[in-house]
């Protein structure tokens, strides 16, 4: 089952919002009011600890108080400014490691709504060679991560394992093959328009040649481990209303065999 964190968080935050409301419109002139009766009677003021009892709040009121200010302010970090996410496969190897964690930088491609992702302040657009974290088109609920090959209007080509961009072949160069861990396993570094990057490429994995022109508002992306991905070469484009935001960072690596987490340098994304 996947959960959507982001409406969980929201409704949280709303209902801790209304509690808090209701208690400071409703239930705190009551107390004050309550306190002033008790006075009355007494004839002066009470002593600090009774009025203290007076006006403690219920439960669910001086709950909601303390979680409100915390879970708005998460809300408005994780919305608007940086989100954290576990990279769990080989996908965008050498680039990022399964068990990374990463920082997407949300607002670089325009503000949206939580939960309904709707643009609602337009900034920067996807640049090629970019990496996205995005809704898988298939089945929103679970978000992907790859790299932005093509553009809206351009016309991408795959052949022999080579990427093209209107024409034109990306540079790839060897920087090494990789045995023993896996002979046929080749380190590459490739060029996307002003990004390097570094690929991995199977030679005993099959090639897949084909060609694919990007409509509007819409992008095409690839894994760097480019013979163990599935991205737009085999479900197609990703419309601009999916885009999570830009993974910039990171920042921990949690290996599954160690179970101990790495807080090393944080490490950018390129």
């Amino acid at each position: 089952m996947n959960f959507d964190f982001a409406l969980i968080l929201v409704l949280a935050t709303l209902v801790t919002g209304l509690l808090w409301l209701l208690d400071m419109l409703v239930f705190v002139p009551r107390r004050r009011e309550r306190l002033a009766d008790a006075e009355l009677k007494a004839g002066g003021a009470l002593p600090e600890e009774t009025r203290k009892q007076l006006m403690q709040p219920s439960g669910w009121a001086d709950l909601s108080r303390s979680m409100f200010p915390v879970l708005g302010l998460v809300l408005l970090l994780r919305s608007f400014l940086y989100e954290p996410f576990q990279i769990p496969s080989g996908s965008m190897l050498p680039t990022l490691q399964v068990g990374d964690y990463i920082l997407v930088n949300k607002y670089h491609y325009g503000l949206r709504l939580p939960v309904l992702n709707t643009k609602f302040l337009p900034l920067d657009e996807p640049e090629r060679g970019d990496v996205v974290v995005f809704k898988y088109p298939e089945q929103p609920s679970i978000n992907y991560i790859k790299r932005v090959v093509g553009l809206p209007g351009d016309v991408v080509t795959y052949r022999d394992k080579v990427v093209y961009i209107n024409g034109e072949p990306q540079s790839q160069s060897l920087l090494a093959q990789l045995p023993p861990l896996n002979p046929e396993r080749l380190l590459i570094k490739e060029t996307l328009g002003e990004t390097e990057h570094e690929i991995y490429r199977d030679l005993g994995r099959p090639t897949l040649n084909a060609q694919w022109t990007i409509p509007a508002g819409h992008y095409f992306v690839m894994g760097d481990n480019r013979d163990n991905s599935n991205d737009s070469r085999y479900w197609g484009f990703v419309p601009d209303e999916l885009l999570v935001g830009k993974a910039v960072a990171v920042w921990m690596h949690w290996s599954e065999l160690l179970s101990l987490p790495d807080f090393g340098a944080v490490r950018s994304i390129k």
